[in-house]
């Protein structure tokens, strides 16, 4: 029974191990942007908080460089320090080294549009839709809303 166990265990880890490392393969890569939903954590409510068409790249390389931009629809060119921190609040970007774990990228963040998440890790869960790879992230207060805790809900389409 415990040799049963014991070898249970190497096939489950062994499996676990190859799925996770065919994942890795597929996040590595070039996707533009689809779509940025943020859920409140009360209300459940979600919103397009970028808009409809938001325009954003995100890069993750086999070395486990990680790179997204993402920004509003609609954004105008800032002419006013007003409008320049209106257009802060009009993106996401982040950079740092990453990892898959557990069904997550997590990013250790290196440098971003908000001091605030240098040195921290964003940790997303992700799956695969086809050529979608949808990204959530764990309740929040996020910089832009002031604050307001919500999940990060993004997807990216893969570049050919």
């Amino acid at each position: 029974m415990v040799r049963w166990i014991k070898l249970s265990l190497v096939v489950v880890t062994m499996f676990w191990g190859a799925a996770q490392a065919q994942d890795e393969s597929r996040i590595v890569g070039n996707w533009r942007l689809v779509s940025v939903v943020y859920e409140d954590a009360v209300t459940h409510q979600r919103t397009p908080v970028l808009g409809l068409h938001p325009v954003g790249y995100q890069i993750a390389t086999a070395s486990g460089r990680w790179l997204a931009l993402v920004t509003a629809e609609g954004r105008g060119i800032p002419s006013t320090d007003a409008e320049r921190a209106q257009a802060l609040k009009t993106m996401i970007s982040y950079t740092g080294r990453y990892r898959v774990e557990n069904h997550q990228v997590i990013t250790k963040v290196e440098a971003a549009w908000n001091q605030s998440w240098v040195g921290t890790e964003q940790i997303r869960a992700y799956r695969f839709e086809g050529d979608l790879l949808h990204l959530e992230s764990p309740p929040q207060p996020h910089p832009n809303i002031d604050g307001r805790v919500v999940k990060i809900i993004v997807t990216w389409a893969r570049e050919p």
